[in-house]
């Protein structure tokens, strides 16, 4: 028997027309009519021509990446999809899958991970953080290496361990010069690269903390409704199903780490064994497969390989 999980993409993934697959979907042109509503712009012109340099701006991304992830989900359903045992998304991707459980609405989600951005752009001057991907170094021994990093460096300068993607990748962030040192010296331990990751913030650092309280406060002005579907959470791996539990770890991910290789290990124990990435891309189904060679990893961005999830998927 097939159990699966639904998860959703975070920033990375945009790409200009990536929802035109769809064409005139009527739940997918919906869709983008309540995003460009709640946040008085038109959303689908801004994915449909970009350009390419407007979707990558933190204040864009965040929101586009919601509406896409969203809108294939809806489809998901209109077109007969079944109900998945969980979902769960990584970094930004929560704030789809609270949506897709019925926590938040999308009309309250799209300003909500505006202002998420606006507050992570601001945190941290353009320049002035960085991240890195580690690939090929045990992730306990990326946070050894941080940690040193930012000791020798006497506290002024911060490096930590933000996204722990797969067993062989961990995303380092935190100010730029003690990512550079901290890539350096993740190399002498023997990581095999230490690539630096085109963002404008530190997102998920000990930086960003200026900008959870901002989140916080906006989260308080919220009503969240009690999820349909279990939420397994980035912060805690954890199911949360109050609103004060759920409005919390959102405000402590924002700068905490992303435990994704958990995340998925937890839905695993859950009973699942295929994850099925739902929005742009296919980052997440990659990471599934590196995570754990037992589950199955499939992506759902467009009509085809629609077809082939409700193939696979009871």
């Amino acid at each position: 028997m097939t159990q699966f999980a639904f998860v959703f993409p975070g920033q990375g993934s945009q790409s200009v027309g990536m929802l035109d697959a769809w064409g005139d979907h009527p739940v997918v042109a919906q869709t983008l009519k309540e995003a460009s509503d709640a946040l008085g712009e038109d959303v689908a012109a801004l994915i449909h021509s970009g350009p390419k340099e407007a979707l990558a701006l933190t204040t864009n991304t965040q929101p586009v990446m919601l509406v896409a992830a969203v809108a294939a989900w809806r489809v998901w359903l209109a077109e007969g999809g079944a109900m998945p045992a969980a979902v769960a998304g990584h970094s930004l991707g929560e704030y789809s899958a609270l949506v897709a459980s019925g926590v938040l609405t999308l009309a309250q989600a799209a300003p909500l991970v505006r202002l998420r951005a606006a507050a992570m752009q601001e945190a941290v001057p353009v320049g002035t953080g960085a991240m890195a991907a580690v690939l090929g170094l045990d992730a306990d021994k990326v946070k050894a290496v941080c940690a040193e990093v930012t000791a020798q460096l006497g506290g002024a300068e911060v490096v930590e361990a933000v996204n722990f993607n797969d067993p062989g990748q961990t995303v380092i962030a935190g100010s730029k010069a003690a990512v550079e040192a901290a890539s350096a010296a993740v190399k002498a331990a023997g990581a095999k690269r230490a690539l630096p990751l085109p963002v404008s913030a530190p997102f998920h650092s000990s930086l960003m903390k200026p900008a959870a309280e901002k989140l916080k406060a906006a989260l308080a002005a919220l009503e969240l409704k009690t999820p349909q579907i279990p939420v397994v959470n980035n912060i805690d791996v954890a199911v949360q199903t109050d609103a004060d539990s759920i409005r919390d770890a959102l405000y402590r991910q924002a700068f905490g780490p992303v435990r994704w290789v958990e995340c998925v290990q937890a839905m695993k124990a859950r009973g699942i064994n295929t994850l099925v990435e739902c929005g742009p891309g296919k980052v997440l189904a990659g990471m599934t497969k590196r995570i754990d060679a037992e589950l199955t990893g499939v992506a759902l961005y467009d009509p085809a390989t629609l077809a082939e999830v409700k193939e696979l998927l009871p």
